[in-house]
């Protein structure tokens, strides 16, 4: 797909990095499945460097609109699965 990532200017390269690390694992999610484990790895480190909630709602929203992929969505369904289990979203 052809699309840019939401990201905060004033991160540094490895928090612009491990963001796009997590909207990656959000496709994944949604393309062909992603270990739970790895993507709530992925979701802890976007909460480190993105922890309020408004922001996160304005980085996600933006995502969905330009991907069609729901951030909401996918950390719902991780953290209603179990470690070891293997997330897809339909």
């Amino acid at each position: 797909m052809e699309y840019q990532y939401p990201i905060d200017h004033d991160w540094s390269t490895e928090e612009i990095v491990d963001v796009i690390k997590y909207f990656e694992s959000i496709e994944q999610a949604y393309e062909k499945g992603i270990e739970r484990d790895q993507f709530m790895n992925a979701y802890r480190r976007f909460k480190e460097i993105v922890p309020g909630k408004a922001q996160e709602k304005n980085l996600c929203d933006e995502f969905e609109e330009q991907s069609g992929y729901s951030s909401y969505k996918a950390v719902k369904a991780a953290k209603e699965s179990s470690a070891g289990d293997k997330i897809k979203m339909k």
